[in-house]
């Protein structure tokens, strides 16, 4: 994992080395800037995970530039399918430059991974592209008659002009333009019966972990004690043994009590910080300039994920994370409100095409401010496909403890862990582990000592805590205020409701 910046149409290494400063916490472990002879700049900032010793960005071959910051998970048959020999690193960054070299930006139709990149070639030609989901954050602007592109908005700040999030699923070609390669695939139910469907699950979920347990480098997993984070930790837990497993949250939080019963059961090496009340303020601006959001529902979260986050790379450099799960098989509160079958399967789907904006972020943003690689296997894309063909009615299905959210994953993994966090019901991060509660009382105390400008009617206290937070950061806040998505908007209305 790395952070990556691009100038197409100038070369000034000046620059670029100053848009590095500011992402430099995305990868402490190297840092190079190529002057590419065609008239442009890529420099890159590397957390080494694959081929520490031999991975080094810019990649180059052919007189073709690379800079990509990700993991691709079929690299080694990338590497089958071009020829081993075309080869001169270790590095799974490489099966995209030789797969450039190959098949041009149709390259991107045939990678499985979570990415960013930037590429020019010996005709100045320059490509770049971002994973199906947006799992890796990708941004572009104008630097008079050049384009710019950087990992993250605040490595823009005061540079470039006309800033946008570069979307998810696409590829721009300078000489053929923007093309969209991947979409979420609409929900279609495939006619499976209820024990096959159950089955595909759990078999689909087994493949998309062990894709994301190849590393170099120490490799943990996040531990909630939620259904999500404990099904991926059993599955790792199984192939690895070892696992190291981190939790966080405030005294008596339930999230602590959950996590340490799982990792009991799993026998996992289990790490659990208890996070004092005063540290959540002391950490809120820096949590806020690395979120380069100030939406309430992503603060919240994004709080106790940059605790964890702090924990974990204090031993490991890669993370496996529940995310996903809840926009896959209907895991949200408000999805119970959903009377109607389609309109569920419709907001399913609207929230998977948005997650790049929201907890894709969150999870990038804060896992990345410590260091540290974070792995998504719910949004393997074999596990969205299939998951788009499972009926409404399996994923929502009271039974036992639970309000019915994520039905078929609970029976699909109900042999992996106690029936009491198989069917505990859901609470979000940051109400499990007590965060939620405590940031709302600060706002509101800080707002009646007078220190929150009022944002508006509209805005509740907590929100212009973090709107003025995020205003007083150093990154480009016109740019970061008019990026800023909201967990809340967009949603499908259930007419039926």
């Amino acid at each position: 994992m790395c952070g990556i910046v691009a100038l197409q149409g100038r070369t000034d290494p000046a620059t670029v080395h100053r848009m590095l400063d500011t992402i430099q916490h995305r990868g402490p472990d190297d840092r190079a800037v190529h002057e590419h002879p065609a008239g442009a700049t890529l420099g890159h900032t590397r957390l080494s995970i694959i081929d520490p010793g031999g991975g080094r960005q810019p990649l180059i071959a052919d007189g073709t530039a690379l800079v990509c910051n990700g993991m691709i998970y079929n690299d080694r048959l990338l590497r089958a399918r071009i020829g081993p020999d075309r080869f001169h690193t270790a590095t799974d960054s490489e099966s995209i430059l030789q797969g450039y070299l190959a098949w041009g930006n149709e390259v991107v139709d045939r990678i499985d991974g979570m990415f960013a990149f930037v590429l020019v070639d010996g005709n100045g030609r320059c490509v770049a592209a971002r994973d199906p989901l947006g799992k890796k954050p990708l941004f572009w602007g104008r630097v008079g008659e050049a384009i710019v592109f950087a990992s993250e908005i605040k490595a823009l700040d005061g540079i470039a002009e006309d800033i946008e999030a570069f979307p998810a699923g696409c590829v721009w070609d300078s000489r053929d333009g923007l093309r969209q390669y991947y979409s979420v695939p609409l929900p279609q139910d495939d006619g499976r019966s209820e024990r096959e469907a159950i089955a595909s699950v759990r078999v689909g979920l087994e493949r998309a972990v062990v894709r994301r347990l190849r590393s170099d480098v120490p490799l943990g997993a996040f531990l909630s004690g939620g259904l999500d984070s404990s099904v991926i930790a059993a599955i790792a837990q199984r192939h690895l043994g070892n696992l190291h497993t981190y939790a966080v949250g405030l005294v008596g939080s339930s999230d602590l009590a959950a996590a340490r019963k799982v990792a009991e059961h799993l026998g996992t090496i289990h790490h659990e910080y208890v996070i004092g009340p005063e540290e959540i303020t002391a950490a809120l601006p820096r949590v806020i300039r690395h979120l380069e959001s100030y939406d309430r529902d992503l603060v919240r979260s994004a709080v106790p994920t940059w605790f964890v986050a702090r924990e974990a790379a204090r031993d490991m450099k890669v993370i496996l994370t529940g995310e996903g799960a809840d926009e896959l098989f209907a895991g949200y509160a408000y999805h119970a409100d959903y009377m109607d079958g389609d309109a569920l399967q419709a907001e399913l789907h609207r929230s998977l095409t948005a997650m790049h904006s929201i907890n894709l972020q969150r999870v990038d943003r804060m896992t990345m401010a410590h260091s540290l690689e974070a792995r998504v296997p719910f949004l393997d894309r074999e596990m969205i496909d299939l998951a788009m063909t499972v009926p409404a009615a399996l994923k929502q299905r009271p039974e036992q403890a639970c309000d019915g959210e994520k039905w078929i994953l609970r029976k699909a993994c109900e042999d992996l862990l106690p029936a009491e966090i198989v069917w505990r019901g859901k609470l979000q991060f940051d109400e499990g582990s007590g965060f939620s509660d405590y940031l709302a009382d600060h706002a509101r105390r800080e707002f009646e000592a007078g220190a929150i400008e009022s944002a508006g009617p509209d805005v509740s206290p907590e929100e212009a805590l973090y709107r003025q937070l995020l205003r007083e950061s150093d990154v480009h806040t016109d740019a970061v205020m008019g990026l800023t998505d909201h967990w809340r908007s967009g949603r499908t209305v259930d007419r039926a409701a």
